[in-house]
C-alpha cells in the first residue's frame, strides 16, 4: 500500500474522528433555526452569533462552574503527580518487606469498578463535614494507582549506573530522585499530569453526588443541568459545551510533544 493512500486513510479518520467536534463548534455560533434545518441541513452559520456565549454566561454561573472546576483540576492534578512520584520512585528504587506484595495488591485495586467506591468514600466526607465543598471533590482522586504504575515503570527504565554514580558523589535518596530522576522522566511525568487533569476536569459521577449547590459544582454538572434547563436553545447548550471541552483540548496542544516523548522513551530499557 502506497504512502498516499495511508495518509488518505488516516487524514479520512482524522475527519471522522474531528466532525462531531467541528460541529459543535460551528452550532455554538448559529441561530436555533439554522441548528433544527433538516432541508438542507446547515453546516456553517450565516452570521457568526457570538452573542451565543454571552447569553450562555448569563443564563447559568459558568464563571463559577469553570473557576471550580479549574480549582478542583489543579489541586487533584498536583496532588496525584506528587504522590505518584514519590510511590513509584520508592517501588522502583527502594529495598523493603514487602514491596511487591504491596505494589500487587495496589495493582488489583484497579480492577474494582470506580463505581463500587463512590459510597464508601462519600460517607467517609460526610462522617468529615465535607459534602457540598470543594474538597470532596478533589480529596479521594489525590493519588492513582495506575500513576504511580505509569511513573513506576518509566523509573525503572532509568539506567542503575546513575543511582550508583550518585551514591558515589554522597547524593542522598531525595536528592537522587529531585536532581536526576524527575529531571529525566519530565515527559513520564507531564503525560500522567494531563491523564489526570482530564479526569478531574470531566468528571461527572463523583461531583454529582457530593455537590448540591451551583456554588461548588462544576462544568460537567452545570452543563448538564444548563442542558435540561435550556433544552429549546441549542446554540446556548452548544456554546456551553465548547466552553467545557476547549480548555483540555488547548492544554493537550501544548503539551502534545511531552506526552509523544513520553510514551516513546517508555518503551526504551537503559
Amino acid at each position: 500500500m502506497s504512502k498516499k493512500v495511508i495518509y488518505m486513510l488516516l487524514a479520512i479518520g482524522a475527519f471522522i474522528m474531528l466532525f462531531p467536534f467541528l460541529w459543535m463548534l460551528s452550532a455554538s455560533l448559529m441561530t436555533t433555526s439554522e441548528i433544527t434545518a433538516q432541508h438542507p441541513r446547515v453546516l456553517l452559520p450565516q452570521a457568526l452569533q457570538w452573542e451565543n456565549f454571552r447569553r450562555m454566561m448569563a443564563f447559568a454561573p459558568f464563571a463559577r462552574f469553570f473557576i471550580n472546576s479549574v480549582i478542583v483540576t489543579v489541586i487533584s492534578t498536583i496532588g496525584d503527580v506528587i504522590t505518584a512520584i514519590l510511590a513509584a520512585y520508592a517501588f522502583a528504587n527502594l529495598k523493603f518487606w514487602g514491596k511487591n506484595v504491596i505494589f500487587a495488591i495496589l495493582l488489583g485495586t484497579m480492577m474494582v469498578p470506580s463505581e463500587v467506591l463512590l459510597i464508601p468514600n462519600f460517607v467517609t466526607m460526610a462522617n468529615l463535614e465535607l459534602i457540598d465543598t470543594l474538597h470532596a471533590i478533589y480529596i479521594p482522586w489525590l493519588a492513582s494507582v495506575l500513576s504511580i504504575f505509569l511513573l513506576r515503570q518509566f523509573f525503572m527504565s532509568i539506567p542503575k549506573q546513575l543511582s550508583h554514580a550518585a551514591k558515589v558523589d554522597g547524593c542522598s535518596g531525595f536528592k537522587y530522585l529531585w536532581h536526576v530522576v524527575i529531571p529525566n522522566a519530565k515527559p513520564a511525568i507531564i503525560t500522567v499530569a494531563i491523564l489526570s487533569a482530564l479526569n478531574s476536569w470531566n468528571a461527572f459521577a463523583w461531583p454529582m453526588l457530593v455537590t448540591l449547590t451551583s456554588e461548588t459544582r462544576t462544568l460537567p454538572i452545570g452543563l448538564a443541568m444548563f442542558r435540561n434547563e435550556s433544552g429549546a436553545h441549542l446554540e446556548l447548550v452548544m456554546a456551553a459545551s465548547v466552553m467545557t471541552v476547549i480548555p483540555m483540548i488547548l492544554l493537550f496542544v501544548l503539551l502534545q510533544k511531552y506526552i509523544v516523548n513520553g510514551v516513546a522513551r517508555s518503551g526504551i530499557k537503559g
